[in-house]
Order: structure tokens, then sequence, then C-alpha cells
């Protein structure tokens, strides 16, 4: 697909690599509809995107709520006059050990079913969600051919402290695999983007020796930007005979 002919609705698009993929691909000439609960945030990234090739219109909207999703697809469809691409980004963390002696106590802590919950509800539910709506619509249309990516992350091999984001992750790149085969007769294809550790708002507010050591552990040493995200997005977009596969964008990470 050619990004001008892209109307693309980008989830958690105020903040961080979403609102680096909606103004990215506005940029390049595709029209994006995004969504956020920021309403400060969503007024900023639109009025970034005021002198951009494409349309830039963002939303209020939870992922995690069948209702807002379902209202949301058709707003963006309507707003773009049309809806062919979906990048499922929005994301939250709540880390924690499943469980954690105190040490004075002994008293056993468990990660709580709230923490648990709210990260699989926005993270895993939330990308089922849009992408149930994006291709019901896409199907109901005509609309051919369509593409939606996934933001995963080198987190789903597992990384200590995430069980629920580590769930979520690796669920994504599953949902990613067998969606493919399922939705391809439709003309949609599917792609997922694993980034590590990337320079956004989340590690900006890590102190210094915290970020300093996860970056040791990187090949390259480096965080990476969204914009090298972007590519791998980019890439999906525009890669007619990809489907299906995991890219991982991660500096070589192993965790």
């Amino acid at each position: 697909m050619n990004l001008p002919d892209i109307k693309c609705l980008v989830t958690g698009g105020a903040s961080g690599m979403g609102r680096a993929f909606t103004l990215s691909l506005a940029r390049d000439g595709a029209d994006v509809a995004f969504c956020d609960l920021d309403e400060a945030g969503i007024a900023e990234v639109e009025a970034a995107g005021r002198d951009l090739p494409g349309k830039v219109v963002g939303f209020v909207a939870n992922v995690g709520i069948e209702q807002d999703v379902a209202k949301l697809i058709g707003d963006a469809y309507d707003a773009l006059g049309g809806l062919n691409a979906l990048v499922n980004n929005a994301g939250i963390f709540r880390d924690g050990l499943l469980v954690k002696p105190d040490k004075e106590t002994g008293v056993v802590r468990r990660m709580s079913l709230d923490k648990w919950n709210a990260v699989i509800q926005v993270d895993l539910t939330g990308p089922f969600l849009c992408t149930r709506e994006f291709a019901a619509k896409v199907i109901e249309t005509g609309t051919r051919p369509a593409v939606l990516v996934n933001i995963s992350s080198v987190s789903r091999h597992g990384n200590v402290g995430q069980s629920n984001y580590s769930a979520a992750k690796a669920g994504l790149v599953a949902d990613t695999k067998l969606w493919a085969q399922e939705l391809a007769r439709y003309g949609i294809r599917t792609g997922v983007v694993a980034p590590g550790f990337i320079d956004t708002p989340i590690l900006q507010a890590m102190r210094p020796e915290i970020l300093d050591g996860l970056v040791k552990r990187v090949p390259l040493r480096r965080t990476g930007s969204t914009e090298e995200i972007y590519l791998a997005v980019k890439f999906i977009f525009e890669c007619d005979y990809f489907t299906g596969r995991c890219v991982d964008v991660d500096g070589g990470l192993t965790l």
C-alpha cells in the first residue's frame, strides 16, 4: 500500500510512539485518526498535525471498553472518509513481582488481580476489540486492501516484574499470526512490531542510573527512537507480501 492511499486509526496517539506514528504517517501523506484518554494531548497532536500533508483528527476513547471501540471505528471511518489501516499501539504498565516476601515481616505480597486485569484489558483486550471492529468495517464496506499493525514488545519473551505485560505482548504476537490466516481472504494483512527500550516519556522519567543499567544490556548501547519504530510500521504498511510476522526493533536486546 502507498502511504498517501492510507486512512489509518492509531490507538494511544497522544504521546510516545503513538504520537510519532500519527504525525509521521500524516507527514508521509496518510490521513490519520487517533484516540487517547488525554484530551489535552489530543488537542496538542491535532495542532501539531494541522499543516501536514495528511489529515489528523483525534478522539477520546478507551480501547478496553467495547462500546467505545465500536463508536471509535465508526467515527474514524466517517472523519477520514474510509478506513483501511490500524495501528494497535495503546498500552499501559502495572509492573510488580508475582510474589514478594516482605524482608521484615515475611508476609508474602502478591501481584494484585487489579494490576493483572488492568494491563490485559488495555494491552490485549483492546487490540482484540479494535481489530475485530476494524475487520468487520473493512468487510462490510468492501474495502481492499487493508492492513493492521500490533505493537508488541521485547518483553513478550518474559521480563521480570511484568507477568501481566509480558503475557499481553506475547498474546499480541500469537494473535497477529492467527489473524493473518483468518483475514487474508478479505484482503487484510497483519503485522506486529516488537520494540526494545525506546526513548519515550516512560524511559525519560526513569532515574538516570536505572536507565543506564537498562541500556548496558543493549548490544547497540543506546535506546531506540520513535522514528526507528515508525520505519518498521511503515515497512509493514508498504510491503504487500508481508503478513502474520513480527519485526523486532530492539538493538539486539535479549531478555
